[in-house]
């Protein structure tokens, strides 16, 4: 069975700066071992799947059968050393922890989905009433108004000011045991420079739609974490449908890059090439989402 095909933006933050009780449950959790990145998605999808199959079924995977939050356990670490940042930026002290917040963002996803999906698509996936999943959800998200969850992703395709945050350069790309990896690691200081400078570009050239709504968006939430986190750009499952070749032809991020550059010089020319080179690239993998 495939891994899901999403991508995700992490954020990684030093288990010292997060506030107790959570805590020592990471720390805990830790001490049994770490979720590898790669098995993250399936695992995930199993515990949304085992919500489905228990009498009665839950709403929501990490809760109880009362609708409160459980600590699921499910925690990814990384290294700050694994971590290239700039010279004015500090990550750390380790271990840098990311929980995967499972409960909170299959609340966001199912109030949204209860919100655009024809009434017999909703009748279908949700078990409960649907006013009644809905009222439950948006309690759930209700609840992350304090702590923003560590994690965004995105279905069959990368969402394209995502790759402001990150070097180019600094690309990661590991194939072991048949299990193919590509992703971005960011200094959090380095990433938030970046997305201002970003935004700040986008909008006098475009305006605040589109693209500048989700660098103002991304701006605002990675506010919310430790100035000492690192921020993870991982393709997540999308590798399945990427040849060697694909991953040798892929200037993302570099295009994204460019495209700023020549948006604050004002090259339109430029900026109309590279995005060109972009849709051309990414629509392949979003037909995907047709298909299926």
């Amino acid at each position: 069975m495939p891994e899901p095909f999403v991508a995700y933006l992490r954020v990684y933050e030093p288990l010292s700066s997060i506030d107790s009780p959570l805590r020592e449950r990471l720390a805990a959790t830790l001490e049994q071992g770490a979720l590898e990145p790669t098995v993250a998605a399936t695992r995930e999808q199993d515990q949304w799947l085992r919500t489905q199959v228990t009498a009665p079924p839950k709403l929501l995977p990490g809760e109880a059968a009362d609708g409160t939050a459980e600590h699921s356990g499910d925690v990814l670490t990384l290294d700050p050393e694994s971590v290239p940042s700039g010279p004015a930026a500090t990550v750390g002290p380790g271990p840098l922890v990311c929980p995967l917040d499972l409960r909170g963002r299959s609340a966001a996803a199912l109030v949204g989905f209860l919100g655009a999906a024809e009434v017999p698509l909703r009748s279908a996936v949700v078990s409960l009433p649907v006013e009644k999943a809905k009222n439950q959800a948006s309690a759930v998200v209700s609840e992350l108004a304090e702590n923003a969850v560590h994690v965004l992703s995105s279905t069959w395709t990368v969402p394209l000011p995502w790759f402001v945050l990150v070097d180019p350069a600094e690309r990661v790309t590991e194939d072991e045991d048949g299990k193919r990896r590509v992703c971005w690691r960011v200094a959090m200081a380095d990433a938030r420079r970046r997305v201002a400078r970003a935004h700040t570009v986008a909008r006098d050239s475009i305006g605040d739609g589109g693209p500048t709504k989700i660098l103002r968006e991304t701006g605002r939430w990675l506010e919310r974490f430790h100035p000492h986190s690192a921020v993870e750009l991982d393709y997540g499952g999308l590798v399945q449908m990427m040849s060697r070749s694909d991953l040798d032809a892929d200037t993302s991020a570099e295009d994204v890059h460019a495209i700023i550059d020549a948006m604050e010089s004002g090259d339109n020319v430029e900026v109309g090439e590279r995005y060109e080179a972009l849709r051309d690239f990414w629509s392949e993998f979003a037909a995907h989402e047709r298909y299926n």
